[in-house]
């Protein structure tokens, strides 16, 4: 008997695409779970800590903001919403609150699974190691994928420990947007995106550092990014 890749909780109202986002995902080996309902979806992940969890915004009984709100609480699983809003401020918000990626409605399958893919490469752990990247009072344990700064530890999102790696190993040197959109996606990316800004904004208020001039990581207009050195 075949062993599925990973499961997935899918949650979405709409019967059609539910159905044919499971179909197309089982077929790939992944085991799936679809949930219509905002309410039953906060309990469910609580009870089935799903690997992965496919959130669509408008939902029944709880919306998907609020969804992704309350299962970030108690669920450190990648997060990957579809929306059909083309209006920025929702897709800010759920990065906002904890989201690992998105994707805009008609999602084509192809896109979907290799996000997919991505979101899982990050999320699995590794076999334990010690071997630790320091720049200045920032230190990332690349095995254990445990990063404190100024003796603290930080709590991080998947997509903000893979953003801050970057940083760091290229510390002092600039990494552009291109690189950074890349690196958290793994496929071809949008100039206007703006969930690379996000995590960026989510890095400096964990570092103490989300007032302007800034002084730990840098924005080199029109080029990218540089955490300092020292």
């Amino acid at each position: 008997m075949a062993v599925s890749k990973a499961n997935i909780l899918i949650i979405e109202d709409d019967k059609e695409i539910s159905r044919l986002t499971a179909m197309y995902l089982e077929a790939e080996d992944y085991s799936t779970c679809v949930i219509a309902d905002g309410l039953q979806a906060v309990g469910t992940v609580r009870m089935e800590q799903p690997d992965l969890v496919i959130l669509d915004l408008m939902l029944p009984g709880l919306d998907g903001v609020s969804v992704c709100k309350q299962i970030r609480k108690f669920y450190q699983g990648p997060i990957l919403v579809l929306t059909a809003c083309c209006d920025d401020i929702s897709e800010v918000s759920l990065l906002k609150l904890g989201a690992d990626d998105y994707l805009t409605k008609p999602v084509r399958p192809h896109v979907m699974l290799a996000r997919i893919e991505a979101l899982l490469r990050r999320s699995r752990p590794v076999t334990p190691s010690y071997n630790q990247l320091h720049v200045g009072q920032l230190t990332i344990d690349t095995g254990r994928q445990i990063v404190s700064y100024n003796d603290l530890t930080l709590v991080l999102t998947t997509a903000e420990y893979d953003m801050l790696l970057l940083l760091a190993s290229h510390a002092g040197s600039i990494v552009s947007r291109e690189s950074c959109c890349r690196s958290l996606r793994g496929i071809d990316y949008d100039f206007n995106d703006r969930s690379v800004d996000m995590r960026i904004s989510g890095l400096r208020r964990k570092l103490n550092d989300d007032m302007p001039p800034y002084k730990t990581i840098l924005t080199i207009r029109n080029k990218g990014y540089m955490l300092i050195n020292g």
